[in-house]
């Protein structure tokens, strides 16, 4: 797992924004510090030094991970699909 940062807040239509400290590749899943699946990376946005990370969260109560730390899997959602089947 690698840290991707805090979650700073929510969007309007229920997406996690978050400072980067690493940023990660679109596409790729984003767990909690329990290694639960939140949601996967959306977007990358803002300026190139200090970048924003969207997040598409697909959790029940999204506001609960307002202030947490998220972190991302390696494994792609393409990878974790094959590897279920």
């Amino acid at each position: 797992m690698m840290k991707i940062g805090r979650v700073l807040h929510l969007t309007s239509s229920k997406k996690a924004v978050i400072k980067a400290e690493r940023i990660p590749k679109i596409g790729e899943i984003v767990l909690d510090e329990k290694k639960r699946q939140i949601g996967t990376v959306f977007d990358i946005f803002g300026p190139t030094v200090s970048p924003y990370v969207e997040v598409e969260v697909k959790v029940k109560d999204p506001q609960k991970i307002v202030n947490s730390v998220l972190y991302v899997s390696h494994l792609s959602k393409r990878e974790t699909r094959s590897r279920r089947e």
